[in-house]
C-alpha cells in the first residue's frame, strides 16, 4: 500500500486510491527531505504540489508509513545479507583451517609413529605437500630449496620465490606447529575479529591470524605495506630500490627502524626484502623476509644505537572475498636478538604473545576500523570524525615513542646525572621539536615562546600486579600520583603568555571530569579528555588557566582480556582543541614479562570492598594465578621550558618522576595480591592492628562507652558489617599531631573522596574549617576523659574541597586488648554534599 510505483495505491474507509508517477516522485522528494514529516508539514505539501490536492493528508500519512515501512525492510534485508556473505566467508575460512589442523594432526601422528619405531633418530624429514616445502619435526626449521642467492635482480628475484613459498607453508600449510593464543577463544560471528595462534617449537617468535576484512584487497594491501600508519612500534620505514618483475610483482629493499618499549633496551631496524605478487587464484600476496649473509644479498651497514634483528619469511595473503571484503592471512616471525637486552627483559624479546597482540592483531584491527569508519561515516567525541581522531591516537603514541627513546638524530641530548641514576633527563632544542610548541603572542603583549622540551623518564620492575588493574587505577584516580601545578604548567606552555616554574605541591589536585571521545572497534584503545577543574589558587601566583584539559588515550585496561601491554599517554591541549595543536606526550606503558593464560576475575575492584567475603577466599584466589606476574613500567614525561630555566626546570622534573614513581610504587604494592591480608584487604598501616582487629575494637569500645550496639548482631561477619554501615566511619591515629586518618569504611571514602592508599595523607585538620577545629581542639580532652562526645551537624570538607554537611557526629575512643587507647573514631550521620 502506497506504493512506489503506477500501480501503487492506497485505501481510506474501503476506496482504493492510486498514486500518479508525477505524485509519487513528489512524495518521493519530500521524503527524501523528511521521511516523518508533521501534520502541518503534510499539509503545506498538499498546498503547494498541486497534482496531491485530490489526495486526503491521512492518506499521505499512511503512505508515508508505509515508505518508512519498506525503507527499514530495505535496510535489514541489506544487513542481513551482508551478515550472511560475512558468515559464508567466515565458514569457508573455518573449513580451511579445519583442514590445515587435520594436515597438522596427521604430521603429528606420522611423527609419533616414526620415534616408537626407530627412538634413536632425532630426526626426521616429512614433505608438506600443500607448498611442497621441507618440514623437520622437532624445530621445524625450514630447508631452502634453492643456494644462496646474490644482488643481483634474478638473485632477488629467486630469493622472494624461496620467501614466498616458505610464507605460503605457514600460513597456509604445517610448516610451523600452530596453537591457539593463550586466552584468545574464537568467537564464531560476523563480527569476530578472526582466528590467531602462535609458535610453537619454532626458531624465534611466530603469530598468525586469519580473518575477515570489509575492504578490497588492493586497499588492505596499501594500508598492510605502510606500516608506520597501523603499527605504533615502527618509526620508519624507507623504500630504498624497487624493482618490476616479469610476472607483474615488486620486489623492494627496505629499511625499518622499531621503537624500543622501554628506556632499558635498545631499539630495533631490519634490512629486508619485500615481494608482492598477483597469485593464479587471484589472490595478492605480499611476502617479506630479512636479507643477511645467507642470501649473499645486498647488505645494510649497522645504525647506531640499533640492534639489527631478523624477519624470518613473513607476509599477508589477502583474497577476495564473495560480495566484496577480502579474507587475510597474517604471518609475523621475528628474530628479536634477546641476547642483547637484560635478562629479566628477554621475555618481552621472546613472547609470540605478546609480538601477536602488538603487531599481527594490531593489523587485523586497524583494518576493521577503517572498514567500519568508511561504513559509518559518523562524527565522534566534539565534532571530531574518526579518522581525524585516530590521527591524534597516533600523534600522542609517536610523540611518547620518541620521548622514551630519546634518538640522536630527532635532537635529543642527555643531561649530566645528579648522582642518582633512577631517572634520566634529556633536552630537545631542534627547531623539528620546537614547532611542536610555538605559540603566539597575548593581547596584552606578552609572548611565551618555549625554545626547548625538556623529558624525564624512568622504567621499574613491578610484581604481583596486573597491568590492566594498576593502569586502570591511574586512570581513574589521578589525584593519587599527579600534581596540577605540573599540569598546569605543561598547559600554559602550549599556550601564549608567561609562566613561571611551579611549585612542587605532592597530593594537591582539583576536581577531574572526563569526557569520552571514541572507542575502536574492538574497545581496546579510546580517547577522552580529562578537565581538571579548582586550580584556582595557582591562577595568581603562576598566571596559570584556572581549567586544564588534557587530551589522553588508554589502552589495555580490560581485565577480561588476554593481558597485553598497557598505555596511558596524555598531553596537555588548549581548550579549542584544534587538530593542529601542539601536543607535547607524557604517560605510562606496562608490558607484562610473563605472558600465561591464567585470568583475573572480572568483578576485582581496586579497594576493600571486593575483599570482604570474609573466609570464602584466600587472597591469592582473589586474583587469580596472575598474582605472580612481573611486568615492567616506563615513565616519560615531558615539559615545554625556555632555556634560561633549564636547571630549575630538570631539578623539578626530577623531583616530580621521582614521587610519580614512589606513588605508583604504593598503589601497586597495594593492589597486589600479595599485600592483601585477611580475605583480601588491603594491607594495614604499620604499627597497626590487622582489620578485623580493628573492626572488633571499634565495636567493642561503642557499646562500652554508649552503651549500644554499633553493628547488628545478624550474624554477619564483623569486618564486612562496619565496611558497608550506611554512616561514614573513620579513625584517626592518636600518634600523630595532626592526628592522621588511617581507616575509613566505604561511606567515610566516599565522604572524603578519597581512597584507602591516599586516606593516610589527610589530616584530621583538613576536612574542618576554622571554628570547627577550635571546638575539637577544646573538646578533644573530653573524648580522652569521659571516653566519647557527639558533636552538632555542621559542614566539613571533602579531600577534593567540597563541602560536605551532616547533621551530626559521634566521636569514641577505641581501645585495644589492653584497654589502652589506639585511636579516634568518629561516625558522621545523613552526610550530603551541598
Amino acid at each position: 500500500m502506497g506504493g512506489g510505483s503506477n500501480n501503487s495505491h492506497n485505501i481510506d474507509n474501503g476506496k482504493y486510491v492510486r498514486y500518479t508517477p508525477e505524485q509519487v516522485e513528489a512524495l518521493e522528494r519530500l521524503y527524501n527531505d523528511c521521511p516523518k514529516p508533521s501534520s502541518m508539514r503534510r499539509q503545506q505539501l498538499i498546498r503547494e504540489c498541486p497534482i496531491l490536492s485530490n489526495i486526503e493528508p491521512k492518506q499521505i500519512k499512511v503512505w508515508f508509513q508505509n515508505r518508512r515501512c519498506r525503507e527499514k525492510q530495505r535496510k535489514e534485508a541489506s544487513r542481513l545479507q551482508a551478515v550472511n556473505r560475512k558468515l559464508t566467508a567466515m565458514n569457508k575460512l573455518l573449513m580451511e583451517e579445519n583442514d590445515r589442523l587435520q594436515k597438522q594432526v596427521s604430521h603429528l601422528v606420522y611423527e609419533n609413529s616414526y620415534f616408537r619405531q626407530h627412538p634413536q633418530n632425532g630426526n626426521l624429514a616429512t614433505t608438506d605437500t600443500s607448498c611442497e616445502s621441507v618440514v623437520t619435526s622437532g624445530q621445524h626449521h625450514l630447508t631452502p630449496q634453492h643456494q644462496p642467492r646474490d644482488a643481483s635482480p634474478a638473485g632477488l628475484l629467486s630469493i622472494a620465490d624461496e620467501t614466498l613459498t616458505e610464507f605460503i607453508s605457514k600460513a597456509t600449510g604445517t610448516a610451523v606447529e600452530w596453537v591457539q593464543m593463550p586466552g584468545m577463544k574464537l568467537q564464531p560471528g560476523p563480527d569476530s575479529i578472526g582466528i590467531v595462534a602462535i609458535s610453537h617449537g619454532c626458531t624465534g617468535i611466530a603469530a598468525r591470524a586469519c580473518g575477515l576484512v570489509g575492504l578490497d584487497p588492493t586497499r588492505v594491501a596499501e594500508i598492510l605495506k605502510d606500516r608506520p600508519c597501523w603499527l605504533r612500534d615502527c618509526r620508519s620505514l624507507d623504500i630504498v630500490n624497487v624493482l618490476s618483475t616479469a610476472n607483474g610483482g615488486t620486489l623492494e629493499l627496505i629499511y625499518m627502524q622499531m621503537y624500543a618499549p622501554t628506556t632499558l633496551a635498545p631499539a630495533r631496524d631490519f634490512w629486508m626484502l619485500r615481494y608482492t605478487s598477483v597469485m593464479e587464484d587471484g589472490s595478492l600476496v605480499i611476502c617479506e623476509r630479512s636479507l643477511n649473509n645467507t642470501q649473499n644479498g645486498p647488505s645494510m651497514p649497522p645504525s647506531p644505537h640499533f640492534v639489527r634483528a631478523e624477519i624470518l619469511p613473513s607476509g599477508y595473503l589477502i583474497r577476495p572475498c564473495e560480495g566484496g571484503g577480502s579474507i587475510l592471512h597474517i604471518v609475523d616471525h621475528f628474530d628479536l636478538e634477546p641476547w642483547s637486552v637484560p635478562e629479566v627483559l628477554r621475555s618481552l624479546y621472546e613472547s609470540s604473545t605478546l609480538l601477536a597482540q602488538r603487531t599481527t592483531m594490531a593489523a587485523l584491527r586497524y583494518l576493521r576500523q577503517i572498514s567500519q569508519e568508511i561504513s559509518q561515516p559518523n562524527v565522534s567525541g566534539w565534532g571530531r570524525r574518526p579518522a581525524a581522531l585516530r590521527a591524534l591516537s597516533q600523534r600522542l603514541s609517536k610523540g611518547f615513542n620518541e620521548a622514551v627513546n630519546g634518538f640522536s638524530d630527532e635532537g635529543w641530548s642527555m643531561l649530566e646525572s645528579d648522582g642518582i641514576d633512577d631517572v634520566t633527563l634529556l633536552v630537545n632544542s631542534s627547531p623539528t621539536k620546537m614547532m611542536m610548541t610555538s605559540s603566539l603572542p597575548f593581547s596584552n603583549g606578552f609572548t611565551s615562546m618555549p625554545s626547548a622540551v625538556l623529558c624525564a623518564k624512568a622504567s621499574m620492575l613491578l610484581q604481583n600486579v596486573p597491568p590492566s588493574i594498576l593502569l586502570r587505577f591511574l586512570r581513574e584516580h589521578r589525584q593519587e600520583w599527579a600534581d596540577n601545578s605540573i599540569d598546569a604548567y605543561s598547559a600554559a606552555a602550549i599556550k601564549a603568555g608567561p609562566c613561571s616554574l611551579p611549585i612542587h605541591r605532592p597530593g594537591s589536585f582539583g576536581g577531574q571530569v572526563i569526557l569520552p571521545l571514541a572507542h575502536t572497534i574492538e574497545n581496546e584503545e579510546f580517547m577522552e579528555v580529562i578537565k581538571l577543574e579548582s586550580l584556582g589558587h595557582y591562577q595568581e601566583d603562576m598566571m596559570m588557566p584556572a581549567d586544564v584539559f588534557l587530551l589522553q588515550m588508554c589502552s589495555g585496561v580490560d581485565e577480561n582480556a588476554v593481558e597485553s601491554c598497557a598505555e596511558l599517554i596524555f598531553a596537555p591541549i588548549d581548550a579549542s582543541f584544534s587538530d593542529d595543536a601542539p601536543i607535547i606526550p607524557s604517560g605510562f606503558r606496562i608490558i607484562p614479562l610473563d605472558t600465561k593464560s591464567e585470568g583475573v576475575s572480572p568483578n576485582r575492584t581496586l579497594d576493600l570492598a571486593s575483599a570482604l567475603d570474609v573466609g570464602s577466599r584466600t587472597a591469592g584466589d582473589s586474583c587469580g594465578s596472575r598474582g605472580n606476574t612481573k611486568s615492567v613500567m616506563t615513565i616519560a614525561f615531558q615539559l615545554a621550558f625556555e632555556m634560561h630555566m633549564q636547571e630549575n626546570v630538570a631539578s623539578m622534573a626530577r623531583q616530580y618522576v621521582r614521587s610519580v614513581i614512589a606513588s605508583v610504587q604504593r598503589v601497586a604494592l597495594a593492589l597486589s595480591p600479595s599485600s592483601h591480608q585477611l580475605s583480601g584487604g588491603l594491607r594495614p598501616p604499620p604499627a597497626s592492628p590487622e582489620a578485623h582487629t580493628l573492626a572488633r575494637w571499634i565495636s567493642h569500645s561503642y557499646r562500652c562507652y554508649l552503651g549500644v550496639e554499633l553493628l547488628k548482631p545478624d550474624g554477619t561477619d564483623l569486618l564486612k558489617s562496619l565496611w558497608h554501615h550506611p554512616d561514614a566511619l573513620m579513625c584517626c591515629s592518636l600518634k600523630a599531631l595532626p592526628p592522621v586518618f588511617t581507616f575509613a569504611n566505604q561511606a567515610g571514602l566516599d565522604m572524603l573522596e578519597t581512597t584507602l592508599v591516599a586516606l593516610q595523607d589527610i589530616t584530621l585538620d583538613k576536612i574542618f574549617d576554622n571554628n570547627n577545629k577550635k571546638t575539637l581542639c577544646s573538646d578533644f580532652p573530653q573524648i580522652m576523659q569521659q571516653g566519647f562526645m557527639c558533636i552538632d551537624g555542621g559542614i566539613c570538607m571533602s579531600s577534593m574541597g567540597r563541602a560536605v554537611t551532616y547533621e551530626k557526629a559521634v566521636a569514641w575512643k577505641v581501645l585495644n586488648d589492653n584497654e589502652d587507647p589506639h585511636c579516634i573514631c568518629f561516625m558522621f550521620l545523613n552526610w550530603s554534599f551541598i
